[in-house]
């Protein structure tokens, strides 16, 4: 089962006497004869139905989709999707935007406008702006890496202690508040569990330097919205930019969209290729049917 909009491309990859790609909603199957399932947020008690399930393949990195479903059938399998490309264009994702508040950008645009001719002095990236990863996993730590080769002053936290080139490692709640006060600019890349919903709350963002910066490419639940609209307001947060919501779309309504100090984007900082996606699930199927272990399972315990 594969998303409408890759339906073409996905009967093309397999079709075969031993495979039909079927689409739910667009084609009529029985639930008793489903064998895989591929898909990101299935119907609550969805996947219950399909008895003969063998193996369930998330589109996405994130699996919360699945596990917020009390009905999920833990005993299957389940694989969150990886491609390296998808680290790396969140890794650039979040550098540009890194760089655009370091070379302070947003004010030389507002002085076109005026015009004026207005030179600022630059911090420098090695003692003056520090970013910190809030998550350093797989992405997290590609982004990590990343910003390290710009000079640039990178922590990261996480639950378990981290290593990876000119990067310091935070680990465990005891040192999240070490590792924010120090952070100018922080990206949140963790995943979606019990103890990250709500984690940027107004406490959370207490502990930020004045004038700190917020990139979440990470969940929408993460953040408790009003807490940072309170932060920007205030004039402690600098700014923040968004790539992802609690509610996707983000409402039109809602006041992330016009507010000045933040940057909103609709979920672009990485996006899966659908031929990479395709490849790699064909590649899930025949390395399950030939017995083999699987890469990428999901702890359902952990939540990723």
């Amino acid at each position: 089962m594969v998303p409408p909009a890759w339906a073409a491309l996905g009967h093309a990859t397999f079709a075969s006497p031993a495979h039909d790609v079927l689409l739910h909603g667009k084609e009529s199957y029985r639930p008793e004869e489903v064998d895989y399932f591929v898909g990101f947020r299935p119907p609550h008690g969805f996947l219950k139905k399909l008895t003969r399930l063998k193996l369930v393949i998330s589109f996405g990195a994130g699996v919360e989709g699945f596990l917020t479903d009390p009905e999920f059938p833990k005993d299957i399998p389940l694989v969150r999707f990886t491609d390296p490309s998808l680290a790396y264009e969140m890794a650039q994702y979040v550098t540009m935007h890194a760089l655009i508040i370091h070379r302070q950008q947003r004010a030389f645009d507002e002085f076109q406008k005026a015009p004026l001719w207005r030179q600022l002095m630059m911090p420098r990236a090695t003692d003056q702006t520090h970013i910190g990863i809030l998550g350093l996993g797989e992405i997290g730590g590609k982004i990590a890496e990343r910003l390290a080769l710009y000079g640039f002053q990178v922590s990261g936290w996480s639950k378990a202690r981290k290593s990876f080139p000119g990067v310091k490692s935070f680990a465990g709640q005891n040192e999240l508040k070490a590792f924010l006060n120090q952070c100018h600019i922080v990206a949140a890349v963790l995943p979606q569990t019990p103890e990250t919903i709500d984690l940027v709350n107004r406490d959370f963002l207490a502990q930020l330097p004045q004038g700190a910066w917020f990139i979440n490419v990470a969940r929408g639940t993460l953040v408790v919205d009003d807490d940072l609209i309170a932060a920007l307001d205030s004039g402690h947060l600098g700014g923040a930019v968004l790539d992802v919501f609690r509610t996707e779309p983000l409402p039109t309504e809602h006041p992330f969209w016009r507010h000045s100090k933040i940057t909103v984007t609709p979920h672009v900082a990485g996006i899966t290729d659908p031929r990479m996606a395709l490849a790699y699930i064909g590649n899930c199927v025949r390395t399950f049917e030939a017995g083999e272990p699987l890469a990428d399972i999901v702890d359902v315990t952990r939540g990723y």
